[in-house]
């Protein structure tokens, strides 16, 4: 019922009939009707006018606002990948369980060369050198143009002191993939452990052409293994220096400087007459290597 106290205070109103009442009570109510939300969906009731049968009207989207209606936006949820054997392979790898990985690799290799490649890292890693050139040499005879596996089988022969056999195997590598920066460092590699220090910068420098970060790589994953050891450290780590300072990388210089000191590098006074090292003499930083005493590692 409208009140009657209402209709008091409107008495123009007191002697219309109840439709024209309706009529008139829906024109007063438009205005406000979109202030009628129904939990997240807005929605504006509008009485009907005589003749008409009332309808709902959403409004715009923008008077929606699930902030305003105390809720909150639905999470999209994310797509469940499903692992394959070689991401497992690859996961366990990352956790250093090698034998996880070299089983699962092996088990779900299906002829494939990267997978056999990948078990001859796993059992790489365990120091199982005759099992890992096994699988290297199983990923060739799949693919013989491979050229991880080929770099692969050359560090067993660089593990195993066969120095000249090893730089061979990188050549062959480079032959299929001259682009390779972590190869050229292989190749640098062995030719240092031949005391050949001329092909040895020059590998060196090759390898920081194509990867600037080629010496900083560190993973226990992936398809191609880079040699790490070395036997005169402190030598290579000079030569290391010597590379970056020419190729402009001063805070990898001085790094590298400082590692040869202190695994015991005598020559200091290379530092000081190679031309290599020109513009960082001036250094506070340069001057200061030269000046101290390391403890040798």
């Amino acid at each position: 019922m409208v009140s009657s106290l209402w209709l008091r205070r409107n008495p123009r109103l007191m002697h219309i009939g109840a439709k024209q009442l309706l009529a008139s009570l829906a024109v007063r109510a438009a205005p406000f009707a979109l202030a009628v939300l129904s939990l997240g969906t807005a929605q504006a009731f509008i009485p009907a006018a005589a003749g008409q049968v009332a309808q709902s009207t959403p409004p715009p989207s923008v008077f929606v606002h699930t902030s305003d209606a105390g809720l909150t936006s639905p999470v999209a949820k994310k797509p469940v990948v499903a692992l394959t054997p070689e991401m497992r392979g690859d996961i366990f790898m990352a956790e250093k369980r090698f034998r996880e990985a070299a089983e699962m690799y092996q088990e779900n290799s299906k002829g494939s060369a990267v997978m056999l490649n990948k078990a001859g890292i796993a059992y790489h890693q365990m120091l199982q050198l005759n099992v890992a050139e096994k699988y290297y040499r199983m990923s060739l005879r799949v693919d013989p143009k491979y050229s991880e596996a080929v770099n692969n089988l050359g560090t067993i022969y660089y593990a195993k002191k066969s120095y000249r056999r090893a730089i061979n195997q990188y050549k062959k590598a480079l032959r299929i993939n001259p682009e390779s920066g972590s190869i050229w460092s292989n190749l640098a590699m062995g030719y240092f452990s031949r005391n050949d220090e001329v092909h040895a910068q020059e590998a060196l420098q090759m390898a920081l052409k194509l990867d600037p970060e080629v010496f900083e790589h560190r993973s226990t994953q992936g398809v191609l293994l880079q040699e790490r050891s070395v036997g005169e450290r402190s030598k290579f780590h000079y030569y290391l220096a010597h590379t970056y300072a020419k190729a402009g990388r001063i805070d990898l210089a001085l790094q590298y400087i400082r590692k040869a000191l202190e695994e015991g590098f005598k020559e200091r006074k290379k530092l000081q007459e190679d031309p290599a090292f020109a513009e960082m003499r001036e250094l506070p930083e340069f001057k200061e290597l030269l000046a101290s005493e390391p403890r040798v590692l």
